[in-house]
């Protein structure tokens, strides 16, 4: 047991902060790069993280290598985001952006009963290599879950490997130009809509490597899973600021740092309300500053 106040204590809370941020970081990306491009707050974006979990399991099922089952999911997920992007946003783009939002619970809805009928609704363990589940304890009463150390590894190469893309090549500066303004980015001749698969494809996989890593700490997936990590990356995407990338990722780690910091701090009688605390100061951040922290407002004729 660490004592509130040592220095154990705190770099523990650090070991599960990062741990747990880096998954909130990869989810958040995916919502807000389609935000970004579409202003689409996309909440089917949970469904094509349970989606692509189911497709692990049936590639472990078929005894393929982990490796190449994380590969699969990641894949699926991708080609899942470009799906959707296809059949159900493209008709309606330009369409009012409650007609957007309808679509997009539509298309979570009818994804996720489609898992009910393929797999029905109960939980399914999802076996998991020793890799990912093992503990390491480097002394004293310190314990480092190895999930927490690929969480973390995965963030950093994906999340680099994305500022890269978006800083450094042609397709990431047409995708900027196009979330900063797509009137002027069209006028300049960059295809929205191939930016726009882009971002789908490249979000939904965020959140396919991001699901693997959330499934390795719940143990079991199921069809409705899709909705509590769709609300967190909502939730880090309005502290970080919607839209931005870096926003994106900053509140994600932000979210996971309170979350861990309540967890740790608060009476074993009130953790169970953690979530209720965290919307709580979402709300005061709201009123604080709308735009979140690395966001900006923008004025809009009402």
């Amino acid at each position: 047991m660490q004592a509130l106040g040592s220095p154990e204590f705190w770099i523990q809370q650090l070991i599960n902060a990062l741990g747990l941020g880096s998954q909130y970081a990869l989810m958040a990306v995916g919502l807000a790069m389609v935000f970004g491009v579409m202003r689409l707050i996309n909440f089917a974006h949970g469904t094509v993280m349970m989606a692509s979990a189911y497709i692990g399991l049936l590639l472990l099922q078929q005894g393929v290598p982990f490796p190449f089952v994380a590969l699969g999911a990641i894949a699926g997920a991708a080609a899942l985001g470009v799906l959707m992007e296809r059949i159900a946003y493209r008709p309606v783009r330009g369409a009012p952006d409650v007609v957007l939002l309808l679509n997009s619970f539509a298309v979570a809805v009818l994804l996720e009963n489609v898992a009910i009928l393929l797999f029905s609704p109960r939980s399914r363990p999802f076996p998991m290599p020793e890799v990912l589940t093992r503990v390491f304890h480097p002394g004293g009463n310190l314990f480092l879950p190895s999930i927490h150390l690929w969480a973390l590894g995965g963030a950093l190469l994906a999340l680099g490997g994305l500022g890269l893309f978006v800083t450094r090549t042609r397709l990431g500066l047409a995708m900027r130009a196009a979330a900063e303004n797509p009137t002027a980015a069209q006028l300049l001749g960059i295809e929205i809509g191939k930016v726009t698969v882009l971002a789908f494809a490249i979000g939904s996989a965020m959140a396919g490597l991001a699901v693997l890593f959330w499934t390795a700490h719940v143990g079991t997936i199921n069809p409705g899973m899709g909705f509590e990590p769709v609300l967190k990356a909502f939730v880090a995407c309005v502290i970080g600021g919607f839209g931005t990338i870096p926003g994106a990722v900053l509140g994600g780690y932000l979210l996971g740092a309170l979350e861990i910091a309540l967890q740790g701090l608060l009476p074993s009688g009130v953790v169970g309300y953690r979530d209720a605390l965290v919307y709580g100061i979402l709300i005061l951040i709201l009123l604080v500053r709308p735009g979140g922290v690395l966001g900006y407002l923008e004025a809009e004729r009402v």
